[in-house]
């Protein structure tokens, strides 16, 4: 089939993954037809999301595909600020990629709320000013630079623009899309106490890179609402590359009167359908190691799940 005689039937498949009655077909469609073909045909488009905001996508992008396709990126984390971010609220997203959990917080927080959105890559921080501008959002404080245990200057590679939140700081001799260098600071030297003192919720999503951020909050910890939650993508391969451990990080957490939960999380096209149709997923207690790719959320409330 030409490209051209495609590219209906890629708008109606996508129309009746994202907008169609019940899940019939919509895995299959989903995961063999359009996730590749939007892949290597990229469209550009702006889009609505679920919550209401719109984005500008690339869908060469896993995360601009999936909101092309299902209108969010990763439902269960979504549907879980949704629950926790209210108005006057702030948020403090470290590795915004694109802006996608930037914009989201940014209208549940309100005017009356805040969001820091920090993101390393110049391109990328062009990217969610752009998205910021398009929805309209007055309340966010966009910082290009990145987060450390302390002042050092970094190099981000990206080795394909199929998936531009892998960019990261990880050792590589491979074929590279491109790279960039950028200086890191501990988070407490581009937040101010402001922000710090009214955070809900810090989410972390720093490729690898979780161990040095983490460490380099720890003077921030003692200053933090008593409710504040810390969400962190923990990738024990990732950080072993960088020196780091998973288990040291638990244990700081530990240390600081966190306990930690476990969000399910899933990348496959299969996995959105059923997460969009199920009931919200509730973070469980976690005691465990960490012996693979996990979303954690570190709170000082003391249970087996968070409400």
């Amino acid at each position: 089939m030409s490209d051209g005689n495609a590219k209906p039937l890629v708008t109606l498949g996508r129309g009746y993954v994202r907008y169609g009655p019940g899940s019939l077909g919509k895995s299959p469609l989903a995961a063999r037809y359009l996730n590749p073909r939007l892949r290597e045909r990229p469209r550009l488009r702006v889009v609505p999301a679920r919550f209401g905001a719109r984005f500008a996508v690339d869908t060469q992008d896993l995360i601009q595909r999936y909101l092309y396709m299902f209108g969010t990126w990763e439902p269960h984390m979504t549907r879980w600020l949704q629950a926790r971010l209210s108005p006057g609220d702030t948020f403090i997203d470290v590795g915004a990629n694109i802006g996608y959990y930037t914009v989201l917080a940014s209208g549940l927080v309100g005017e009356g709320g805040r969001v820091v959105a920090v993101e390393a890559s110049p391109d990328f921080h062009q990217r969610l000013l752009a998205q910021v501008r398009l929805n309209r959002r007055d309340n966010v404080r966009a910082v290009n630079g990145a987060v450390s245990d302390e002042r050092k200057t970094l190099t981000f590679v990206l080795a394909s623009s199929a998936n531009m939140g892998a960019n990261s700081i990880l050792p590589y001799d491979g074929p590279a899309e491109s790279s960039f260098e950028v200086e890191a600071f501990p988070l407490g030297e581009l937040v101010d106490e402001a922000e710090i003192s009214t955070a809900r919720v810090i989410k972390i999503d720093v490729e690898g890179a979780e161990g040095s951020v983490v460490r380099g909050m720890i003077p921030l910890f003692d200053k933090l609402r008593p409710d504040c939650e810390i969400t962190v993508e923990v990738t024990p391969d990732r950080m072993a590359q960088l020196g780091d451990s998973a288990e040291e990080l638990m244990q700081t957490m530990r240390d600081h009167g966190f306990h930690a939960y476990r969000l399910v999380n899933e990348y496959t096209p299969e996995s959105y359908v059923t997460a969009l149709r199920g009931k919200r997923a509730i973070p469980v207690r976690w005691r465990g190691p960490v012996v693979e790719e996990s979303d954690l959320i570190f709170s000082r409330v003391d249970a087996e799940s968070l409400p």
